[in-house]
């Protein structure tokens, strides 16, 4: 692949190029091999225009994987449709679950270098699950205002929520080794409805 200088302003590289170049050389590489001289190199332009965009490998892999992640997240939020919020809510998730475990450069991180997943998991959450929690609680509001999602604490539900699909998606690969895949998201599917559909009056 070559990479083109696009420039925002005169003298600026524009970060999707630089992004582009991480991306090909985590693939390549794993993220552990991949140096920011790579990504210059890969980029065709100088180690400090990089340097001063992004001071080292876990920088620019988070703005990276924001990027990539949470325009899967977003596409696959807005393509989603129903009868009503709960159906989106199920649909959209599902369908970002399936987008992210599927990705390539998720593939590689998490079978090459897993171990950087896990301060997302154990320290603090990042740009792109504050993407997808946003997504479920707004279909989580909607929910409880057209009488399809059982309401409570749509802060509360949107984690809950946030935290089983993510599991989903971290533990994709080991997960299907030996349960069928669309077995798998039909649980989940099903168990997201079950678990938001309001209760019997």
């Amino acid at each position: 692949m070559t990479f083109k200088r696009h420039t925002a302003s005169p003298g600026r590289v524009d970060d999707d190029v630089l992004l582009d170049a991480a991306r090909e050389c985590v693939l390549t590489h794993g993220v552990r091999r991949t140096t920011l001289t790579d990504v210059a190199r890969t980029a065709q332009v100088s180690r400090m225009t990089l340097y001063r965009r992004f001071p080292d490998v876990r920088s620019l892999l988070a703005a990276l994987m924001t990027r990539e992640f949470g325009h899967k997240l977003t596409t696959a939020g807005a393509a989603a449709a129903g009868p009503h919020a709960r159906a989106r809510l199920v649909g959209g998730a599902v369908a970002g679950v399936r987008a992210i475990a599927d990705d390539p450069l998720m593939r590689t991180v998490l079978e090459r270098d897993g171990e950087l997943v896990l301060p997302y998991v154990v320290e603090r959450l990042g740009s792109t699950q504050h993407i997808a929690e946003k997504f479920l609680h707004a279909q989580l509001v909607a929910g409880h205002a057209d009488g399809s999602v059982r309401v409570a604490d749509p802060a509360a539900q949107a984690r809950a929520l946030l935290l089983v699909a993510q599991s989903f998606v971290l533990s994709h690969r080991p997960a299907t080794a030996d349960v069928d895949t669309e077995a798998l998201f039909g649980e989940l599917t099903h168990l997201l409805d079950a678990s938001l559909r309001p209760e019997p009056r």
